[in-house]
């Protein structure tokens, strides 16, 4: 009998596990950001991490193919521009907005999925996308929600188009790449394209210290693993779900603060109980739903 709720597979408890350990960079990438800009922090982070995923990868590198640098370069450009526009934003609004407008890739990811994959997600997809963005606004406080729509929104939301654009885009070359050889060339691209953006944007190089370097190494090899571990399971994780799962990112950094010593006020609480439920409720699979959606699927088929 197939299962109403079914047991997550082992690519769904890897992005998980990155989701994790993902949330708890927060810390760190704060000390990074008093020591240089946030450009050429992802400059040098991105191809530090490259050069960690193409040591792993070896001989493999040798074998690259069209496609891969293809779906490397795009994924790598959206990758950066989203880091190097939500960091923009930053500098003209409050990270608690940032949060808020950022959280908007959730609900456009099955957007996008529809519209490049034609691929439209179940109801319960929906339902749990809901529920994440839902949560994701609470973490993001009432402060957030007074949106001006000035320069520092607009280049927060372009952040979170760009962000989808990466999920989705993930997913539509994830098939028949290599995973290590796509992901040292998105890395390649994404550090490159953010080394270009130091001069136009007039960010001014730092003086070398270890604090920074040492931030940008240990940010480095998370980004490698990272990357590696969404290009392998994104080939059978829908990019909607796979958005439901990353939306838990605040959740788990927010653990790390609590256990750090920092409080939890209610609404970060229920923003957490959002999160979760809509990753459980992402993951149902009502009997009487698939029957019902059985039927209609029938009816229009035969109206057609």
């Amino acid at each position: 009998m197939k299962r109403s709720f079914p047991l997550p597979s082992p690519q769904e408890l890897a992005l998980t596990g990155v989701t994790v350990l993902w949330g708890g960079t927060f810390l760190v990438l704060h000390i990074a950001m008093q020591q240089c800009g946030p450009r050429f922090f992802v400059f040098v982070r991105f191809m530090m991490a490259a050069v960690f995923v193409g040591l792993l990868a070896g001989q493999k590198l040798l074998d690259f193919n069209w496609r891969e640098v293809r779906a490397g370069a795009l994924i790598g450009v959206a990758l950066a521009t989203g880091y190097v526009l939500q960091s923009a934003g930053l500098h003209d609004i409050t990270s608690s907005r940032s949060a808020f407008i950022t959280a908007l890739y959730v609900p456009l990811v099955p957007i996008f999925q529809w519209a490049f994959l034609r691929k439209p997600p179940h109801l319960m997809s929906w339902l749990g996308i809901a529920l994440a963005f839902a949560g994701l606004v609470c973490l993001a406080g009432p402060a957030a929600l007074s949106l001006s729509f000035g320069r520092g929104d607009l280049l927060t939301l372009f952040a979170a188009i760009a962000i989808a654009v990466e999920i989705v885009l993930i997913s539509l070359y994830a098939r028949g790449v290599d995973s290590l050889r796509v992901t040292v060339m998105q890395l390649l691209a994404g550090s490159l394209f953010a080394g270009l953006m130091v001069p136009v944007s007039g960010e001014a190089l730092p003086a070398f210290s270890w604090i920074w370097f040492g931030c940008a190494l240990a940010l480095g090899g998370l980004s490698a693993l990272v990357q590696v571990v969404m290009n392998w399971a994104q080939k059978s994780v829908a990019p909607t779900k796979a958005a439901v799962i990353y939306a838990g990112e605040p959740v788990w950094g927010g653990l790390v603060g609590w256990l750090a010593g920092d409080s939890l006020p209610p609404a970060t609480l229920l923003g957490a109980m959002l999160i979760v439920g809509g990753v459980l409720t992402s993951e149902l699979r009502p009997q009487w739903l698939e029957a019902l959606l059985g039927r209609s699927s029938q009816t229009l088929t035969k109206n057609d």
